[in-house]
């Protein structure tokens, strides 16, 4: 029993040993783009624009580049 269990284990860690970490793709910068601003915006919307495009800029940019 006991050497059946070291196997078992020892052929889990060898199939594990060679996995590769996953891939992760943003795609928030692909499915938001920078927000045009408005002559009728209110200074809080002007604001939370302005918040919004420096946010997408630094994450965005430097994959599109």
């Amino acid at each position: 029993m006991i050497k059946t269990a070291a196997k078992t284990t020892l052929m889990a860690l060898l199939l594990t040993a060679c996995a590769r970490p996953p891939i992760v793709i943003d795609s928030g910068c692909h499915a938001y783009r920078v927000i045009r601003a408005s002559r009728a915006d209110t200074p809080e919307t002007l604001r939370q624009v302005l918040s919004h495009n420096q946010t997408w800029r630094a994450r965005c940019m430097r994959q599109r580049q």
